[in-house]
């Protein structure tokens, strides 16, 4: 009962979350980039229920607006990290002897350098755009599924139904794509969740840094960077964008939460 709680809670808050994002021409009134230089600053009103920054723009139409980029980003960044590491994991594992030891140790070169250190390095180097910071944050997010598939290779594969499969002839790609890749769904699904939310925090944390999408264009870590200077009188431009944020990863760890008691059987209530 608590993980189908659990999932029903951090499910409906991500797509309550997501529609807002999906539909956020349809929600505001305001078109994001439009000026007001007279209302700059403006508090919450009526017109603008989450204020004006220092341009007079809309706030309440760029955290709409900003959420398409750090969810599309955060999800793309885990979907490549998923297949790079589901590959490169499960390679290791079936294939053993040189194919192991290389990838695990090339895995070792990427976890020894902090991940945010080496997406700033990879976005001072590459031009700003959604892509690259999809590439600069899966550069180091495929390294936990690379270890997790691996490690979950190694204790399914000798199961019996693996042991008679290999004795049919079936080579190891064969093996892990019939019959070990179905016992990895779960664990990798519930492990996903979790990436997705650190991967929305990097993203943030770089378009603070002025490394993510360039003005105009909205993002939850710009708008923060932008309010910063203007936290005494105008809390309201970092306010939003925060809880934006902060909403956001709840959503996806209660959904972790959810998904990883309604998976593991020891762990069900």
């Amino acid at each position: 009962m608590r993980g189908r709680l659990a999932l029903r809670i951090g499910g409906a808050l991500l797509a309550l979350l997501a529609l807002g994002a999906l539909a956020a021409p349809w929600l505001t009134p305001h078109h994001p980039h439009a000026q007001d230089l007279a209302r700059g600053l403006a508090p919450p009103g009526p017109d603008h229920p989450m204020g004006q920054d220092k341009l007079g723009r809309d706030i309440a139409s760029r955290v709409l607006h900003g959420g398409r980029v750090s969810l599309a980003v955060g999800f793309a960044a885990v979907f490549a990290s998923l297949l790079v590491g589901t590959a490169a994991g499960g390679l290791a594992g079936c294939a053993g002897g040189a194919w192991d030891e290389g990838l695990m140790r090339g895995a070792d070169v990427f976890q020894a350098f902090p991940g945010i250190l080496l997406a700033i390095a990879l976005m001072s180097v590459l031009e700003p755009s959604l892509s690259n910071l999809v590439i600069s944050l899966a550069a180091f997010g495929w390294v936990g599924y690379a270890r997790l598939v691996r490690a979950l290779v190694l204790s399914l594969r000798e199961r019996d139904y693996v042991t008679a499969a290999r004795a049919a002839g079936a080579g190891p790609g064969r093996v892990f794509a019939r019959h070990l890749l179905a016992n990895l769904i779960s664990p990798v699904i519930v492990e996903a969740s979790f990436g997705a939310a650190g991967a929305i925090v990097a993203e943030a944390g770089l378009s603070f840094l002025g490394l993510g999408l360039q003005p105009p264009e909205p993002s939850w870590g710009a708008m923060l960077a932008e309010g910063r200077d203007f936290l005494l009188i105008a809390p309201h431009l970092t306010l939003f964008p925060g809880l934006a944020i902060a909403l956001t990863v709840m959503s996806l760890n209660i959904l972790g939460d959810g998904l990883r008691d309604l998976l593991d059987p020891t762990l069900r209530r």
